[in-house]
């Protein structure tokens, strides 16, 4: 089971930001599309990525300050990234590390795609449901 496989179930659509954007704007855009990060991005390159987490971080270290910061200001640079064919099982095991909710999925270096925790604990139930309902299919068939 790689990250592939989630991207082929939920799709390719990212949310990108610039990186000049306001932080109230990325706020709004994370409320607006209900989800917990933005990648950023200037044309086809990405810079970063800017979640509900570095916001309230800012909020709590700026306090109104951050009404005139950019998200270039409070977004993680660091990019823990993955790509289609990568394991899920390792990709948990970055998130988990690195201690990051979405990860930002490259194809040959362009953005293809995000996955987030929420994605992968659906993924790994769904998988342990279906070898439950396998286990107990044989069990009743032997017995």
């Amino acid at each position: 089971m790689n990250v592939e496989n989630i991207l082929m179930e939920k799709g390719t659509d990212v949310a990108t930001i610039g990186p000049e954007a306001s932080i109230k704007r990325a706020a709004d855009w994370l409320r607006a599309k209900n989800i917990g990060a933005l990648v950023v991005a200037r044309d086809d390159a990405v810079l970063g990525i800017i979640s509900e987490r570095d916001i309230v971080r800012a909020f709590s270290q700026h306090g109104e300050e951050v009404v005139s910061m950019s998200v270039k200001d409070i977004m993680t640079h660091s990019l823990v990234t993955v790509t289609p064919e990568d394991d899920l099982n390792g990709a948990m095991r970055l998130m988990t590390r690195h201690r990051v909710r979405h990860l930002p999925v490259l194809r040959k270096g362009k953005l293809a795609g995000m996955i987030s925790i929420g994605d992968v604990v659906k993924r790994r139930l769904d998988h342990l449901e279906l070898e439950t309902k396998v286990l107990r299919d044989v069990y009743v068939a032997h017995h």
